[in-house]
């Protein structure tokens, strides 16, 4: 039997904390260190009905990619979202662990299995940091004119009612491609992105995708794909989740199905 110090050693190996953003919280959020584990369910965000599948699931640990205390909270009181999930996770003795940008940057991280499901093959990183990863992917796919491969990427993604918006000429052939999964707009600026034919990432605003487009008309008029958060680092929860079996085979492992895409409908005129 593993217990969740087990775990915390297997994720450390897989997904160093050492190649997390400086301003990131992975780990331990709650839960015994000593306490037994037969059953982790992966999911990108704790919310009510994400953390109430896995405890009907009967799992003891619960591994998200986004941390639930990113920031600092002064209250953990129950009529407050975090403090009731917490109040739930600790009376059902289930434990919390985050793997988020520590998870962006190896080998096999969010960036790499989003470039690899869209038919990207990546060269290098975006950013590289100490341990030799670094966030986001720059890659090559097969020439292809910028419509279709926005079509590819919806066709490859949960459904979602924000979809695929796209910022380019829908004709142009593209082949060279930029991409961060996750919210990427704070790379728009690298010198990396220009260079390629269109940059793919989640959370893109109005005034950083608007300058952005306006500069590239003076360059390489690299187009924009913005796509769901959510979808786009989902993807990525199978591989980790058989990384993370091939560590620890007698566990049990599960990936959520719970959208936490928080929009619902879309109208569009």
């Amino acid at each position: 039997m593993s217990t969740v110090a087990d775990i915390r050693v297997a994720i450390e190996s897989l997904w160093p904390q050492a190649g997390a953003e400086s301003w990131d919280a992975p780990g331990l959020v709650c839960g015994n260190p000593s306490a037994s584990v037969s059953r982790v369910m992966f999911m990108v965000d704790a919310t009510e009905s994400s953390i109430r599948d896995a405890l009907e699931w009967g799992a003891d640990l619960i591994v998200t990619h986004h941390p639930l205390l990113m920031r600092g909270v002064t209250t953990v009181a129950e009529d407050l979202y975090k403090g009731s999930l917490l109040t739930q996770l600790i009376r059902a003795n289930c434990a919390l662990i985050a793997v988020h940008t520590n998870g962006d940057s190896v080998s096999t991280g969010t960036s790499v299995v989003l470039a690899r499901t869209i038919g990207v093959e990546p060269r290098a990183t975006i950013t590289q940091n100490a341990l030799g990863g670094g966030m986001g992917i720059i890659g090559d796919t097969a020439p292809v004119s910028l419509g279709d491969f926005a079509r590819r990427i919806a066709s490859a993604l949960p459904n979602t009612a924000g979809g695929v918006r796209v910022s380019g000429e829908f004709s142009r052939t593209i082949s060279s491609v930029s991409l961060c999964a996750g919210a990427g707009d704070s790379l728009l600026s690298d010198p990396a992105v220009a260079q390629t034919d269109v940059y793919v990432t989640s959370d893109l605003r109005h005034h950083p995708a608007s300058e952005f487009r306006e500069q590239a008309a003076h360059g390489r008029d690299t187009a924009l794909i913005d796509i769901s958060h959510w979808a786009a680092e989902w993807l990525w929860l199978d591989t980790a989740a058989r990384e993370l079996g091939g560590i620890l085979p007698s566990l049990e492992i599960s990936v959520s199905e719970i959208r936490t895409d928080p929009w619902d409908f879309a109208v569009i005129n």
